[in-house]
């Protein structure tokens, strides 16, 4: 019989390894503190319904699947990997380096004659996505023989034929002298859901709040707010220079000439915005990050 007493709590896993750091300050910009000791895979965090835990990225969605724990953080590439059935809550555009997807890409020795994925036919392939690839190369009818790679997939771009390795930037093919063919599948961070976690009421609460918080958090970082004092009849002017998307809030000073001017922008524009703001007639002009933006 289930102890009615006993607190409610939602186990949450965290990914281990290229992920976590950026989790964790994600994590952070939401409004959570985690903190971590020494070889533990049990983290602690200021929110006593949530219990987290950590796993590789590689086999979260599988957990998350058997309902080992209810809520996860992975790539849609191990979901699809691992052909998971989950629910996929949220859509988080962020990776090991920055705010964009990753892409798994077919990659051969700069000195290799192979130019096409059907140059590789008879030939060997290694990687650690390997169901995947093995549908990439039987989709384009080409046979090869897909071995799974445990890690530094590139090293081994000169013991096999070809590789098929993640990559953000491609900063780590240049350095290891490769070169890339062709996309095999592009990935995003998604936040995942048990099913049965995703029916209990308690549970999809705290899910549906994690991913607002998360979202929000993401929205958030490439932004700033910006605020601003503006004599009313330069009003005109500098409004014509804010983004158009969002009204900016408009707030009455003591004094009835003036007006403050709140709005959030998006910060590769912040620093050529600014100086034609203070032209315009604004002044006392502050930017300010943002933890989160919610819409």
């Amino acid at each position: 019989m289930t102890d009615k007493t006993t607190p409610k709590t939602l186990a949450l896993g965290i990914p281990k390894g290229s992920l976590q750091d950026s989790t964790v300050d994600l994590l952070s910009r939401a409004g959570f503190r985690l903190t971590f000791s020494s070889r533990s895979y049990f983290p602690s965090i200021d929110d006593s319904q949530i219990s987290p835990i950590m796993f590789r990225a590689q086999e979260m969605s599988r957990y998350v699947a058997d309902g080992v724990i209810d809520v996860g953080i992975t790539g849609s590439d191990w979901i699809a990997e691992n052909g998971s059935d989950v629910v996929e809550v949220a859509d988080l555009v962020y990776g090991k380096q920055d705010l964009r997807p990753v892409r798994w890409v077919l990659a051969v020795p700069e000195e290799s004659a192979c130019r096409r994925p059907e140059d590789l036919a008879n030939g060997i392939v290694a990687t650690e996505l390997v169901k995947i690839t093995e549908r990439y190369f039987q989709a384009k009818s080409v046979p090869v023989k897909v071995e799974f790679s445990w890690g530094a997939t590139e090293v081994k771009a000169r013991l096999v034929d070809a590789i098929v390795d993640v990559t953000e930037t491609g900063s780590s093919l240049r350095a290891n002298r490769l070169r890339e063919i062709d996309t095999v599948v592009t990935s995003t961070t998604r936040l995942i859901a048990n099913a049965v976690a995703w029916e209990d009421p308690f549970k999809r609460e705290k899910i549906e709040n994690l991913a607002l918080l998360l979202t929000g958090a993401i929205a958030a970082r490439e932004k700033v707010g910006l605020k601003m004092n503006v004599e009313r009849k330069n009003l005109q002017e500098v409004m014509a220079l804010l983004p158009a998307e969002r009204s900016p809030s408009l707030s009455d000073l003591a004094d009835s000439d003036w007006v403050a001017v709140e709005v959030v922008v998006e910060e590769r524009i912040e620093r050529d915005l600014v100086p034609q703001l203070k032209r315009a007639g604004a002044s006392g002009i502050i930017t300010y990050p943002l933890n989160k933006v919610i819409p």
